[in-house]
């Protein structure tokens, strides 16, 4: 009986303890019920944060931290060869003063380090950008005779590197450079300009780097949108050499060759129309009358100061170069033209001076010497002895001799004395006028410089032209 009772309360025991279990079960599922009405994620499971799982880093991947990347590629060993290519984005712009170009550009490098080989199943490369250029070895290109160069970093540093499983490396950036162009402007404004721009490594000999274009003339490549608006681009092409440095020895050189030919039309209505127009102004002159002298010399005056200020705007958009360029010559002998046109109304004015001059002091002493003279005739006649008379007038004398001595006796003295003194004028000026008329028959008659400089002066000028662009065009 005791054994019963001991295994009854065994029992209720038991079933205490189930129940007690049971209400916990319950307790615990309604908790969740509620926080799950509430959050919507049940409390009892964690909610895993992909942010913090751990994975494999870069530098791990590549093995950046187990090799010295101060060294280039196989060092000690043969040269490594360095591809390079480059696409022009744009010609931004050409300075004849500063005589330089700006040119934006992409630049590739192709090499291989097998120090960044890594495992793949895909053979996929995988992509960065400009932060892991410091922890490895890269080319160190640069641009001679450049004088200003930058790389883009709008909106982060436009650097791309590209690292293929078997240590292949492509190594891009896009690149804004100013460099030095010799130019030549014997001929300009009808001119053509070769610039170069030209790739090197600063470090690296060619004993080291082997720098050369990796697809021949198709590494270069630009966009057909590129224009200029002086400029009309011809041709873009490569060459490489080596250069020699006496201090370092000798290194890979790779050249951008492109070939400008400068748009004349811009010249012409600035410079090369205006300075015919002032020539031709200055032949206007040749049609004024000779004694308008404030219509000629202000209109002479003004075509020269107009060429002037035409050579000074012209000159003052170039270098002092210490030649002579094409459109000086042009300028200059315009310029003559303007002036002799002036130097020629300046010889009428003073020849028509001189002119009137001498006329006046014939009309004075005529009007002293007139005298009647009979010599024979009927009827008596007067005539002016001022140099203004004609061959008829002096002929009409011709016929009449002095009379013998006989009949001169019979003559008054007044009549024998008015007689010599006819004949001995006559024939002095009869000679005077003859030697003016053959002798210098175009410097005494003014009109003549002036008729003959309506056909000299565009005449030469246009024998000029014809010359200048037959060697210049």
């Amino acid at each position: 009986m005791p054994h019963v009772a001991k295994l009854l309360l065994l029992v209720f025991c038991l079933i205490v303890v189930a129940e007690c279990e049971t209400q916990k079960s319950r307790k615990r599922r309604w908790s969740a019920n509620l926080e799950t009405h509430k959050h919507g994620t049940p409390l009892s499971k964690k909610v895993v944060d992909g942010t913090k799982t751990r994975k494999v880093k870069t530098s791990h991947l590549l093995r950046v931290e187990d090799h010295d990347f101060t060294m280039r590629p196989a060092f000690a060993g043969p040269a490594i060869p360095v591809g390079v290519d480059v696409q022009v984005e744009s010609l931004d712009s050409i300075s004849e003063v500063d005589m330089d170009f700006t040119m934006t550009l992409y630049l590739r490098h192709y090499w291989k380090d097998e120090r960044l080989s890594f495992p793949s199943t895909t053979n996929k490369s995988m992509t960065f950008d400009g932060r892991l250029v410091k922890k490895i070895w890269v080319p160190d290109v640069f641009f001679v005779h450049s004088k200003r160069s930058f790389i883009h970093d709008t909106t982060t540093d436009n650097i791309m590197i590209r690292v293929y499983p078997d240590g292949q490396v492509l190594y891009s950036l896009r690149v804004t450079v100013t460099a030095a162009c010799n130019m030549d402007f014997s001929r300009f404004p009808l001119d053509s300009q070769t610039c170069t721009l030209e790739l090197e490594s600063y470090a690296y000999t060619d004993e080291d780097l082997m720098l050369y274009w990796k697809s021949g003339d198709e590494s270069l490549s630009t966009d057909d949108k590129i224009s200029l608006s002086q400029f009309l681009i011809q041709k873009f092409h490569t060459t490489s050499r080596l250069a020699f440095y006496s201090s370092t020895g000798w290194y890979n050189r790779l050249y951008i060759n492109f070939t400008l030919r400068r748009h004349i039309f811009f010249f012409l209505l600035q410079t090369y129309f205006p300075a015919t127009l002032m020539v031709m102004l200055s032949w206007v002159s040749f049609w004024i009358d000779r004694r308008a002298v404030p219509a000629r010399v202000s209109l002479g005056i003004t075509t020269v100061l107009t060429m002037s200020t035409i050579i000074t705007g012209v000159n003052a958009s170039m270098p002092r170069v210490s030649y002579i360029k094409a459109v000086d010559i042009y300028l200059w002998v315009s310029f003559v033209f303007v002036f002799l046109s002036v130097l020629e109304y300046a010889a009428v004015n003073y020849l028509t001076t001189v002119k009137d001059g001498k006329e006046r002091k014939l009309r004075e002493k005529a009007r002293e010497q007139t005298l009647p003279c009979t010599c024979g005739m009927t009827h008596a006649r007067t005539m002016m002895l001022d140099g203004t008379y004609s061959e008829a007038d002096a002929n009409s004398l011709a016929g009449y001799t002095r009379p013998s001595s006989a009949s001169a006796a019979q003559e008054p003295p007044e009549k024998q004395e008015r007689m010599v003194v006819h004949l001995s004028l006559d024939n002095e000026s009869t000679g005077a006028k003859k030697k003016g008329l053959r002798g210098f028959r175009i410097i005494q008659n003014t009109h003549a410089i002036d008729t003959y400089s309506r056909m000299i002066f565009p005449g030469a000028y246009i024998f000029f032209n014809l010359i200048y662009w037959a060697v210049y065009w």
